[in-house]
């Protein structure tokens, strides 16, 4: 979820709420300053992560505030098969491609518009792809 100022969602969920801050990550590239939180037991495949962006110069792109809830994550066993799948069927991706995601797994973006080119977006809603590790994939199979 995203704001001009991260530090009030912070506090209301890592202060108040109670959930641990596992990480920090910023990309200028990406213009996101966020605090990665984790619902769950660290290492359980069934843990939930949780990012409260803020956008670093909010009158650039991405803008990972609006709208306040940004994205959301889903787990992939194969993430390359899965996107050359889903382009086979015409999603439309998010420009940078697969790529190192703040957890330090690989990701892509569904992007919220389909085009002419790829008529399949996300609703309006920016979907994570994101590369499950094993203990993940064995968990839920």
């Amino acid at each position: 979820m995203g704001s001009l100022d991260k530090s009030r969602l912070s506090y209301l969920w890592v202060d108040i709420l109670g959930v641990p801050r596992i990480g920090n990550y910023r990309n200028e590239r990406e213009n996101v300053d966020e605090d990665i939180l984790l619902l769950g037991k660290p290492g359980c495949p069934h843990a939930v992560e949780l990012d409260v962006m803020m956008p670093i110069d909010p009158s650039r792109s991405p803008r990972v505030h609006v709208p306040p809830l940004n994205h959301i994550g889903l787990w992939v066993d194969d993430l390359h098969a899965a996107v050359r799948w889903m382009e086979g069927r015409g999603v439309r991706f998010a420009p940078g491609g697969i790529r190192k995601g703040a957890s330090g797994h690989e990701v892509t973006f569904i992007h919220p518009k389909g085009n002419e080119e790829s008529p399949i977006g996300g609703g309006d809603v920016l979907i994570e792809l994101v590369q499950a590790p094993q203990e993940v994939i064995e968990a839920l199979t």
